[in-house]
């Protein structure tokens, strides 16, 4: 059996382990074992194989692991914007309907609109915002929520 294809054989072990335990570094290994299998394959001898499994191995762990490793441990996006207003609670200033009414969030008046259709949330009761639109948002008495 000629050395290439062992090393395919190789490139593939390495590659299904890598799809179980996701470490970033057996697939490389499978990519440096899939070089020497072409390279074999073409005809270069083993020394060639070894040494060009060695450097692609070295290379990918060296340089393309910490960068595959960076990116894939990047802290969660932050909100801002109106998106960050999501979820907060809010003070109703005057009446809560379907149509019309205001509260204060952060800080800030703001139209507002009831999230459910049927309710009306009066002055002083405690919402949260459920969605922005435009410039109104949308709340939930805070009494209502399960």
């Amino acid at each position: 059996m000629p050395v290439w294809i062992l090393w395919l054989v190789a490139a593939v072990a390495l590659g299904v382990a890598e799809v179980f335990t996701l470490t970033l570094s057996l697939g490389l290994l499978a990519i440096a074992a899939l070089v020497a299998g072409v390279l074999g394959a073409i005809g270069l001898g083993p020394l060639f194989q070894v040494l060009a499994f060695s450097v692609t191995a070295a290379a990918g762990l060296a340089f393309v692991r910490p960068i595959a490793r960076k990116h894939l441990y990047q802290p969660p996006a932050t909100r801002s914007g109106v998106d960050a207003l999501v979820g907060q609670s809010a003070v109703v200033m005057e009446e809560v309907t379907v149509d019309h009414g205001r509260i204060k969030l952060s800080g800030e008046e703001w139209s507002a609109r009831s999230f459910d259709e049927t309710q009306v949330i009066p002055a002083g009761a405690r919402v949260d915002v459920m969605e922005i639109e435009g410039a109104t948002a949308l709340v939930y008495p805070r009494e209502a929520l399960p």
